[in-house]
């Protein structure tokens, strides 16, 4: 019978030969991350949000609202408004629309327009930080996607609370008309924000490659 560690010691004191026992090391090195798998898996994940943010916003603006009109007389919805609204469009769109009508929009504001602002957002915002590497530019890059995703949501609310009377407030029009321009403004601005992100990605790219080279 083999005898362990303790009685080997014991019977032949220091000269006794006690086999080595080595643990398989903890980290997996085939597991670790390079920051250029990160990178890939940030830009998957990049077009995934444009993806899923491409199919909100026509989903939201070119095919429901668009099909809203037939329960308001062809009255566009004050969300495609892109110049605002007055208090007299709001008052004429709550007569042409029934409640089951204002109930389906505002159905909508809290369901895929509510999803869109936010998917938007948060696609831009690592968009952006993927591609840009200075810490002030980024977040002022950051700032219209940030902002936009508040107005936009921000303005379904007043859209809502606009519509909700027969004798609309000319402050809640002119708060919900505010935003919804606002809105617009700040969708266009974070459109240039990330095509300047990807245009410093891809600069930053070339000057790797070539000191690589």
């Amino acid at each position: 019978m083999a005898k362990t560690p303790a009685q080997r010691i014991k019977k032949h004191g220091a000269n006794a030969a006690v086999p080595q026992h080595h643990l398989p090391p903890v980290i997996n090195p085939t597991t670790q991350r390079s920051p250029e798998k990160a990178q890939n898996n940030g830009r998957l994940i990049v077009i995934a949000g444009v993806v899923a943010s491409l199919f909100l916003f026509w989903y939201v603006h070119l095919l429901t609202l668009n099909q809203m009109t037939q329960l308001s007389g062809g009255m566009a919805m004050p969300d495609s408004l892109i110049g605002g609204f007055s208090t007299g469009y709001v008052h004429q769109l709550h007569g042409a629309m029934t409640d089951d009508a204002r109930g389906q929009l505002s159905y909508i504001h809290k369901t895929a327009g509510t999803l869109f602002p936010l998917i938007f957002g948060f696609t831009w915002l690592l968009l952006i930080g993927t591609n840009v590497a200075g810490k002030a530019l980024r977040w002022t890059l950051w700032a219209a996607p940030l902002m936009f995703a508040v107005v936009r949501l921000w303005s379904n609310v007043a859209v809502d609370a606009a519509l909700g009377s027969a004798t609309p407030d000319a402050g809640q029009v002119a708060l919900a008309s505010t935003l919804t321009v606002a809105g617009w403004v700040l969708f266009l601005l974070s459109l240039l924000a990330g095509g300047a992100a990807v245009f410093l990605g891809r600069q930053r790219s070339k000057k790797s490659a070539n000191k690589g080279a």
